[in-house]
């Protein structure tokens, strides 16, 4: 029977955590630098380490969502746990802002009285201000794919999207089709995983690397 670990302090458990993915993922690895970075802070929030198959970068997704970071932008996010998930101390350093509308009374109208979905029109709730933001969809491939539609009509450019829908109905699907988009950088994982603590965790991640580079410089 392995020893459990009672005098560990806080801190020392996320490092200890990292030290045994890194140990179970030895060198070389599948991904690198920064990636590499966001790809172990999956890992830890979910122990599957199935996502180093599943996970997929754009080529400009990383430079992109750091560039978005440092320049204070907005945040939007499909659920209130993805919300919730993102550190909003971290933000407030980078000056960066965070909203759900999910909850939105319009929203609410709009889902109702055109008979969609809530995800889908919190997303046309804020198209205006989506050019340059970030968008993390961890639940909802409605969501997902209204924003590729908006992108398709050449009405929105996010900077990044993290596109994580997680279930059985269209999140698969919504994910492969973004991506196979070469202009709009994104992070996502292929087939039904995913889930609100995931996308949230990816943009820790990238605020926690700003915030090196920053204390670093």
């Amino acid at each position: 029977m392995e020893r459990i670990q009672t005098d560990l302090k806080p801190y020392q458990i996320e490092i200890n955590s990292f030290k045994i993915i890194d140990s179970e993922v030895p060198e070389p690895r599948p991904f690198k630098g920064h990636e590499w970075l966001i790809i172990r802070r999956m890992i830890h929030t979910t122990a599957d380490f199935e996502l180093l198959s599943l996970t997929n970068f754009h080529p400009q997704a990383i430079m992109n969502g750091l560039e978005a970071l440092k320049r204070g932008c907005l945040l939007i996010t499909d659920t209130e746990m993805a919300r919730m998930g993102i550190s909003k101390w971290r933000l407030e350093r980078l000056g960066c802002r965070i909203e759900c509308h999910i909850g939105a009374d319009e929203v609410k109208e709009t889902a109702q009285k055109e008979q969609r979905t809530r995800a889908a029109a919190a997303v046309d709730l804020v198209r205006n201000r989506l050019n340059n933001s970030i968008y993390v969809i961890g639940n909802a491939p409605t969501a997902l794919l209204r924003l590729l539609q908006l992108i398709k009509e050449q009405q929105i450019r996010p900077a990044l999207i993290v596109g994580m829908p997680v279930g059985f109905v269209n999140a698969a699907e919504s994910k492969k089709i973004l991506m196979e988009q070469r202009d709009i950088p994104f992070i996502s994982i292929k087939g039904r995983k995913g889930g609100s603590a995931l996308a949230a965790t990816v943009i820790n991640q990238l605020a926690e690397i700003v915030l090196n580079e920053r204390d670093k410089s």
